[in-house]
């Protein structure tokens, strides 16, 4: 009865065409089974309002990031390269440095243009002024300035003279000393002297000091007018020199008004400032410190040209279309730039050339692609990217300043406009997280690239995914895979997919077992990739990481977990279980047991009593009660108590995949009816007595059959799985061998009865029949007891 509903080996076996594919033409592919993410992704590159940003939204490996960068950089070669932005610095206000714009690959010219007009300057005006016709003429001024000043001297001389007194003259005023028959007098003579002498000394004393102050004050006159004439001279020397230098740089970025005013303010801070290009530096002799210290030596003049330096920020000298920037370390100060600070004798000290670009400043005018973990993992980085698109303008700023609201005296740097598309790269859940708790990041990215895990498996699937394998291998050098090799990894990528009519999507899980079937094929000294080594690089990786499997079939086979695959028990059945460890999965059957007798307390879930139950598997049981109340409560109540227990579960049990067990065990256990222990079962139940399809039921029959293969198929054994399962199930050779060998059988089933008759080997109908017979005489008993008790 069994073997007639058992799937053939024929209804299993996975079969392909590779033969022509064997030799699969290189063809341009941008993803392979995304179409709905490829859909997406071009129409959000291609529009280009406020807020549609794009947010790619998938599990890791399925190939977001390398898509992004390969569609993004496709279309962006097609975009106009963006323009280069520098900062300069400000002459009205040197604390913030003014931002210039200019088109790709001149911003770096006028950098040169900048630092050559700068160096020839230095040249050209220290030569100027040390040549003879400036010194000449520069020389009849100061004669002229003498002549006038010995002119006035000697008149004020004379009249001391004809005062009798001695003048001493020096920056700080005159002096006069009183003569007395023509020598000069100390003040002990002073004080000698007649009353009616000294008075006379004295008077003229005040009348000689009158009249040279008057003398003096028009002695700086002269003095100042010698200086401005002498600086008329030298603006006029200078506005020659720089301005021949410096019209042809006008001229030539006229059309670019910000720069052509900046240039303007750099010829008259150079006419203003010529003394600091025409005096050569002093050689100065080192003192102790500077040979100590050398870096101090820095002199005053260069610190002063430094401000007609040009920092720029961004060169697309070498950029073809718009930038594409991926970054996988968004920190604040990435994003936005920074300032350097260096410290002098304890101070920090900084200026517009310390000044450096963030991710936004590269990408300005291109795409910037991030991974949203990283962005989220970083202080203040996602309010700042919200902050840059919703003002649309880059500036730099203190992060203390934000964290701790305390103002930082330091420069402001002109904000740059920015025009960037931002695309990020995460999972659903926070995709699904950020667009239910932050209000911003609906409004700025209105597109979603969702990519799917799995595709369905066609003969265009297929063809792609030996194109890819082939493609790959010649990229990365590996050997040429065998059309043997190629069915395998097919069936692998089916496998992983968890079902024959798909293929997975993860493609770093397909690339890992190329290049480790490579590796084991170097090994082997082959010319090419086998099936054997694919099987053995699925083998090796499985079980590099299969030791808490193995130490619980240890414990199976030691008996410490009691579980049998032989023999017919009464309310006692092998239920199946997954565990998954993060990068390996696995099954393992487990013993369910179900106790019944008259009460009123129902189905008692045990491991909920235990609080080990998940609700999935408290819904499940429920489920239960359900059933048996529709199948056999329509005529009495029921009056039942029934236990359920997973036998030597300690961790917590979830899932509804074992209901189905679990009502056959009750019913075994009503009916008095034995399971056949080498019949393991898997399968949800709803109330109707339907079989509902469950998860990962390929490794679930693994696991069974690895246990009964352990201790001897019998030819009777085998697991009950829901019928609309079957389309998932990609097994493992082993397992394909014994179904065509009739030792290990697979029952799809559709309603509990067909599972009753291979279960328990006889006909639902009379399996039922005995379980309403007990649940009857329960009722009846426990109305004969209430009407005894009354």
């Amino acid at each position: 009865m069994r073997k007639n509903k058992a799937l053939t080996y024929e209804e299993l076996k996975i079969t392909h065409d590779f033969s022509k594919w064997s030799h699969a033409e290189k063809e341009e592919m941008e993803i392979i089974g995304q179409g709905r993410a490829i859909k997406a992704m071009h129409f959000g590159l291609k529009i280009k309002a406020q807020g549609y940003n794009i947010y790619m939204s998938g599990p890791t490996g399925t190939g977001k990031t390398s898509y992004a960068k390969k569609v993004t950089s496709l279309i962006a070669k097609e975009e106009s390269t963006p323009w280069e932005w520098c900062y300069v610095y400000n002459f009205h206000d040197a604390s913030r440095p003014q931002a210039l714009s200019f088109p790709a690959g001149h911003g770096k010219k006028f950098k040169n243009d900048m630092e050559e007009l700068i160096q020839i300057l230095s040249i050209e005006l220290l030569k100027t002024f040390h040549e003879e016709s400036y010194e000449k003429e520069k020389n009849e001024l100061i004669k002229t300035y003498q002549e006038q000043s010995e002119t006035f001297l000697k008149i004020i001389k004379d009249r001391a003279h004809e005062l009798e007194f001695h003048i001493k003259i020096s920056n700080a005023g005159a002096y006069f000393i009183p003569l007395v028959d023509g020598e000069k007098i100390t003040e002990a003579q002073y004080d000698t002297l007649p009353e009616e002498k000294k008075e006379e000394i004295m008077q003229n004393s005040d009348l000689l000091q009158e009249e040279s102050e008057q003398v003096i004050k028009k002695i700086q006159e002269i003095e100042k007018d010698l200086k401005n004439k002498i600086e008329q001279l030298d603006y006029k020397i200078g506005l020659e020199v720089v301005g021949h230098h410096m019209t042809p740089l006008q001229r030539k970025y006229q059309d670019n008004e910000k720069v052509f005013n900046y240039l303007k303010c750099v010829k008259e801070d150079i006419l203003e400032n010529l003394y600091q290009f025409t005096h050569a530096e002093e050689e100065e002799e080192e003192d102790g410190l500077t040979s100590v210290l050398p870096w101090l030596t820095k002199t005053g003049k260069e610190e002063f040209r430094l401000k007609y330096a040009v920092n720029l920020l961004v060169d697309h000298t070498k950029t073809q279309g718009a930038p594409v920037i991926i970054d996988f370390n968004p920190t604040f100060y990435n994003l936005l730039g920074k300032i350097e600070y260096e410290n002098e004798f304890g101070n920090l000290k900084t200026d517009f050339t310390k000044i450096h670009p963030g991710l936004f400043h590269e990408a300005n005018g291109g795409y910037l692609i991030l991974q949203i973990q990283d962005v989220l993992s970083n202080p203040q980085a996602w309010e700042l990217i919200k902050r840059v698109l919703k003002t649309k303008e880059v500036s730099i700023e203190n992060l203390r300043e934000q964290l701790l609201g305390v103002a930082v005296s330091s420069l402001k740097p002109e904000p740059i406009p920015l025009t960037m598309k931002v695309i990020l790269i995460g999972n659903p859940s926070l995709y699904h997280l950020l667009y239910e708790y932050d209000e911003d990041f609906k409004k700025l990215f209105k597109i979603r690239a969702d990519f799917d895990t799995r595709m369905v498996k066609t003969d265009t699937s297929v063809r792609q995914l030996v194109t890819f394998i082939h493609q790959f291998s010649e990229e990365q050098g590996l050997k040429k895979f065998h059309v043997s090799a190629l069915e395998k990894i097919i069936e692998y990528a089916s496998r992983l997919a968890e079902s024959r009519n798909k293929l997975t999507t993860r493609f770093n899980q397909i690339v890992e077992i190329l290049y480790e079937s490579n590796a084991w094929a170097q090994m082997d000294q082959s010319d090419e990739v086998c099936s054997i080594h694919v099987k053995k690089a699925i083998r090796e990786k499985a079980q590099r990481s299969n030791l808490y499997e193995e130490k619980m079939e240890e414990m199976i086979e030691e008996q410490m977990l009691m579980i049998e695959t032989s023999g017919s028990y009464i309310g006692q059945i092998n239920g199946l279980a997954v565990l998954d460890g993060g990068d390996y999965i696995f099954a393992k059957p487990t013993r369910i047991t179900a106790t019944t007798y008259m009460g009123k307390a129902g189905i008692i879930n045990i491991e909920k009593e235990s609080n080990l139950s998940g609700r999935v598997h408290t819904k499940g049981v429920q489920v239960l009660s359900g059933y048996l109340g529709q199948t056999y409560a329509q005529e009495f109540p029921l009056s039942l108590s029934c236990q359920i227990c997973f036998e030597q579960s300690y961790y917590g049990i979830d899932g509804d995949s074992a209901s189905t067990a679990e009502l056959y065990a009750i019913l075994s256990s009503l009916a008095e009816i034995p399971i056949d222990q080498g019949i393991a079962v898997t399968g949800s139940l709803n109330q109707r007595g339907e079989i509902q399809p469950i998860g990962g039921v390929t490794h679930k029959i693994e696991g069974f059959f690895k246990l009964c293969q352990q201790r001897g198929l019998t030819g009777n054994q085998g697991v009950l799985i829901p019928k609309q399962n079957v389309q998932e199930l990609v097994l493992k050779e082993e397992v394909m061998e014994a179904i065509a060998q009739g030792q290990f059988h697979i029952y799809p089933i559709a309603h509990v009865d067909e599972g009753i008759e291979v279960l328990m080997e006889i006909p639902a109908q009379e399996v039922h029949q005995q379980v309403s017979k007990k649940l009857k005489g329960f009722y009846e008993r426990s109305i004969v007891k209430k009407e005894g008790k009354c």
